[in-house]
């Protein structure tokens, strides 16, 4: 079982925030927003329940859906769910199965919403501790409850990865990594890691400029992080600023396009990495304003526009690029693990309206990339619709573009394939999708 960190809160109280968290999510706000909505001396130790909860939320329906036949009122069936997906399995649960049904049920009575259903909630709670087994190997049958995600995912995921679709659910529904992102043009790794183990904290080098916690810790906290020497981005999200630079076949400052740019980690480290004018582009003010935050923080200038990228007549300057960097809008459906709210929120036309958003950012973009130059596409997604299949559809329409070598899918789990770019040896980033584009020169 698990080990609880300490906390000043009840348990009761915080089963009660988690469970509206839930609800939240289930009525369509994503989990980052209804946790902001959290008071701060809760957030942490509630967002750890909430994340619990979201991986094991198919399981705790098919258990719920056993207890009781008809969905009772949703705050109540939100805190039943909340406590079959922390107890239903020793080994992840954060407290003793007896502790989390006591607690469950105090927070039931302590709510005007759920007070009248106490009783009711009590009563399939104990069933549930009466007859865990049972009732656990009776949803074994059920993909949802087995796998934690909706049926559609898992069928496309079979279908995407036949040989892989197992080990890419198995994946989302563990814990991510805190890995971070070294600022080379103000210090090193080595030198990084030397104040680390000044105060105790270890770290693994993951990357030529990354580093893997081997305890997550408080981002505020850590040697460096508000002089700016580091940043926290995923080993997966790191490859992008060199795959984008490197090679780039003229001399002098390059003008780099960063497409779709909040929170701004892959603008901050293509300046990290080059002498280059950056235009940052987000289609949101309010994320445009993380951008700057993000760049002030780290001593480094770009020009940062709230616009639509498609509407290039708007903010195009009508000088091309030299490097154009799309991390388009997608499903996330690779980065589950840091985001487990994801595979509940999306739908399967999803994925087709984001198909169509993808198409028209590459065909608005290409025109602006300079003859020669490279246009580096990227989606956080491990759906092939949003990668392979989006990029040999541009291939097809426009001859002028050719592929160079891409890592093209990586899965969030250890499985080395031959290419120019090794996949994921050591299991240690999300799921992504890259493809490296140049325009053929005139």
């Amino acid at each position: 079982m698990a080990t609880s960190p300490p906390s000043q809160t009840a348990l009761w109280q915080q089963l009660q925030v988690t469970a509206s968290v839930l609800m939240a999510v289930r009525q369509g706000v994503s989990g980052t927003a209804a946790l902001l909505r959290v008071p701060g001396e809760l957030r942490p130790g509630v967002q750890a329940l909430t994340f619990a909860v979201l991986r094991s939320l198919g399981r705790a329906q098919a258990l719920r859906q056993l207890l009781a036949s008809r969905s009772p009122p949703p705050a109540v069936d939100a805190l039943l769910c909340t406590a079959l997906a922390l107890a239903w399995r020793d080994q992840d649960a954060p407290y003793e199965a007896f502790t989390l049904v006591n607690q469950t049920v105090e927070a039931a009575k302590r709510d005007p919403a759920t007070r009248p259903q106490a009783g009711f909630l009590n009563a399939c709670l104990r069933r549930f501790l009466r007859e865990r087994d049972a009732l656990v190997a009776r949803t074994d049958a059920q993909p949802q409850a087995r796998w934690n995600h909706p049926v559609w995912w898992i069928d496309r995921l079979r279908r995407d990865w036949p040989s892989d679709w197992q080990d890419l659910l198995a994946a989302n529904n563990a814990q991510a990594p805190m890995t971070l992102r070294v600022n080379t043009r103000r210090t090193s790794v080595a030198a990084v890691l030397r104040a680390f183990d000044a105060v105790g904290l270890e770290a693994d080098v993951t990357g030529p400029s990354a580093l893997t916690l081997c305890q997550a810790r408080a981002v505020q906290a850590l040697p460096g992080f508000a002089e700016g020497l580091i940043s926290v981005q995923d080993v997966a999200a790191q490859l992008a600023a060199p795959l984008l630079l490197s090679g780039l076949d003229q001399p002098g400052r390059y003008r780099v396009l960063d497409a779709c740019a909040a929170p701004g980690g892959k603008t901050a480290h293509l300046l990290e990495l080059a002498d280059c004018d950056v235009t940052a582009l987000d289609v949101d003010p309010v994320r445009c304003e993380r951008v700057h935050e993000t760049l002030l923080r780290l001593g480094l200038q770009a020009r940062v526009l709230a616009a639509d990228a498609v509407a290039v007549s708007a903010w195009w300057d009508g000088l091309p690029f030299d490097a154009i960097l799309l991390d388009a809008p997608c499903t996330a459906s690779g980065i589950v693990r840091r985001h487990p709210d994801v595979r509940w929120l999306r739908r399967p036309s999803d994925i087709d309206q984001l198909v169509a958003i993808q198409a028209r950012l590459l065909n608005a973009l290409w025109p602006l990339l300079r003859p020669g130059g490279r246009l580096l596409y990227s989606t956080c997604s491990v759906f092939r619709a949003e990668g392979e299949n989006q990029i040999q559809t541009f291939l097809a329409h426009n001859t002028d573009a050719r592929l160079l070598p891409s890592p093209g899918h990586l899965l969030p789990f250890s499985s080395p394939k031959p290419g120019p770019v090794l996949d994921n040896s050591v299991g240690e980033h999300d799921g992504f999708y890259y493809a490296l584009l140049q325009k053929r020169p005139l």
